[in-house]
């Protein structure tokens, strides 16, 4: 992980960081605003456009953190600036997917429907394009809260290896299995 921490993080224009007395860094941008508690052995410097992390020794711990804390700060850079989306489809006979507001409605194939409820960071956007499966469209600027909010949706019907139903990301390969075999006679 060291390679990727001695890496410094351009600021694409529009994004302001503030680093606290306590290691706390507070990324601002035109979507948002967020911040990361940061250990104390990790120092993390803002020169000009960029910013620096670095790492007090060589031991085998602070470059694991190194590593860990840069691609922590870059993820919020990314969110604040740009956002991450996420896409999951239901693949399923009677599969849907609706909203209203920040409740996810599924009908996933239970005898009763699964009302899910999303933190207000992240937008939702439910649609079923005519004969396509229902999309489920996640957006939001925390890149870890977006996923698992997303493994949290897809963990309520799993994909199976036979007919391929259940929650998956859109273009996700699902590794198929071949059914029984009719026996000899």
């Amino acid at each position: 992980m060291s390679r990727i921490g001695k890496k410094p993080i351009n600021l694409p224009a529009g994004v302001t960081v503030d680093v606290s007395a306590h290691n706390v860094v507070t990324v601002k941008g035109p979507k948002g605003t967020l911040t990361q508690d940061v250990n104390p052995d990790i120092t993390v410097a803002v020169e000009g456009n960029q910013i620096v992390v670095t790492r007090p020794t060589e031991s085998k711990r602070h470059k694991s953190l190194h590593g860990l804390y840069r691609s922590l700060l870059n993820n919020m850079v990314i969110g604040v600036s740009d956002g991450y989306k996420k896409e999951l489809e239901l693949v399923g006979v009677g599969y849907k997917a609706t909203n209203q507001g920040q409740i996810l409605e599924l009908a996933l194939g239970y005898s009763h429907n699964i009302f899910f409820a999303l933190p207000d960071s992240i937008s939702l956007k439910t649609e079923t394009p005519k004969g396509k499966n229902p999309l489920v469209t996640l957006e939001g600027i925390d890149k870890e809260l977006i996923g698992q909010v997303a493994a949290k949706i897809k963990s309520l019907r799993k994909v199976e290896p036979y007919k391929g139903k259940g929650v998956r990301f859109v273009g996700e390969i699902v590794r198929r299995k071949a059914g029984k075999t009719a026996g000899k006679k």
